[in-house]
């Protein structure tokens, strides 16, 4: 029987996060705070980010910004940057 792992959740940081999402085309819009706000048109569409600016984020925060960006962008580009 084959030996297959799961994949782990990589620890980030907000800043880390923030530049895997530039890779994928969004841009910094603004930042408020600890907070900042990234965003992209595609087709026409506005699709919007926002990103803790934090040291590391915690596992349940890195979990839900991964499924908030699959709206956006597809599994195939953006497991590579968030699970090991």
């Amino acid at each position: 029987m084959p030996n297959i792992q799961k994949a782990k959740l990589r620890t980030l940081s907000g800043k880390d996060v923030i530049s895997i999402f530039e890779k994928l085309g969004f841009v910094v819009n603004r930042t408020k705070g600890s907070h900042v706000v990234l965003r992209r048109m595609h087709f026409g569409n506005k699709q919007t980010l926002i990103i803790p600016k934090h040291n590391k984020l915690k596992t349940g925060m890195l979990r839900a910004l991964y499924k908030q960006a699959l709206q956006y962008v597809s599994e195939d580009k953006l497991r590579e940057h968030f699970y090991t």
